[in-house]
């Protein structure tokens, strides 16, 4: 068979449902508010095919620039040979959700305010920078009445 070329070629996996949540649509997929400016992730839903992002879009994440009754539009970088171009592109609610990529950082600045303002009434410098995790401190393994035994190659010799 000779290789198709259609738009949703090669999307088998990736437009089916996961296990268990075939079947209908939950209501709080449509009950959900979307506004100018929030991020989302597209995740093509295959029991909707229309308002469907193509399979580029497939796993990106974008921002919202207009919403209307049933669709969102959505900024979305795309990579086309060098350039990274801002594409519009509209769709359906069922294809996309609110990103959590956001979340830990919003939780550090509240986190770190709070942290300097009791630094702030106590006086003390804290520093509020991520710091990466430093290497296990050295320890030496032992095993109850075993013996050490050394490991190494046998010689190879040659029989002829």
């Amino acid at each position: 068979m000779t290789n198709p070329h259609g738009k949703r070629r090669g999307t088998r996996d990736m437009f089916a449902r996961d296990f268990r949540k075939r079947g209908m649509i939950p209501l709080s997929t449509y009950m959900k508010c979307y506004k100018n400016g929030d991020i989302v992730d597209i995740k093509g839903c295959g029991t909707v095919t229309k308002g469907m992002p193509h399979k580029v879009y497939h796993g990106k994440t974008g921002r919202v620039y207009n919403v209307t009754k049933r669709a969102v539009g959505v900024i979305v970088n795309k990579r086309v040979r060098g350039d990274i171009l801002a594409k519009k592109i509209n769709l359906r609610v069922e294809h996309i959700s609110h990103s959590k990529c956001r979340d830990d950082f919003l939780n550090r600045v509240v986190k770190n305010e709070l942290v300097k303002k009791e630094a702030k009434a106590s006086g003390v410098y804290v520093c509020t920078r991520r710091a990466p995790v430093n290497p296990r401190a050295a320890h030496t393994v032992k095993g109850k009445g075993i013996s050490v035994e050394e490991v190494c190659p046998i010689r190879y010799e040659f029989i002829a």
